[in-house]
């Protein structure tokens, strides 16, 4: 099973953010495990690397966690035609939109965040860390 982690997953884990860290630190673990595959878009990695360089202001400890980060999670490409796709579905949130389009490519099963709002018109389940967890769980 194939999911997509949302940029504020990502970023829970890069900065430690309380109290989501656990969350999504126990999903980044699953997917290393081989429960399932977590990605994150091409296009989020750039948009998270400049956010955590921004709030913890140390490139190299950014670089440190960005590189592990993605030794355990897998990246979704972005291309011309998940850009295109995003702008002809004209949702509200055009970054949101974009990461869907590469979900959709990746036939993911769920996209985990925080910000499920922004996923208003996702035909892919939307979850929260939370939730995701305790359907795991469950399964």
């Amino acid at each position: 099973m194939n999911v997509l982690l949302d940029s504020n997953i990502a970023l829970d884990i890069m900065l430690r953010r309380e109290p989501f860290y656990h969350d999504a630190k126990d999903i980044v673990e699953d997917s290393q495990n081989g429960v399932y595959t977590a990605f994150v878009s091409a296009s989020a990695v750039t948009d998270i690397y400049y956010i955590a360089c921004r709030i913890l202001k140390d490139e190299k400890l950014v670089m440190s966690r960005l590189k592990a980060l993605l030794k355990t999670v897998a990246v979704a490409a972005v291309t011309g035609a998940e850009i295109h796709r995003a702008i002809n579905l004209d949702w509200a949130d055009f970054e949101d939109c974009v990461q869907y389009t590469a979900g959709e490519n990746l036939a993911v099963r769920y996209i985990i965040t925080r910000d499920t709002d922004g996923y208003a018109a996702s035909e892919i389940p939307v979850v929260s860390p939370e939730k995701f967890l305790d359907m795991i769980t469950i399964d």
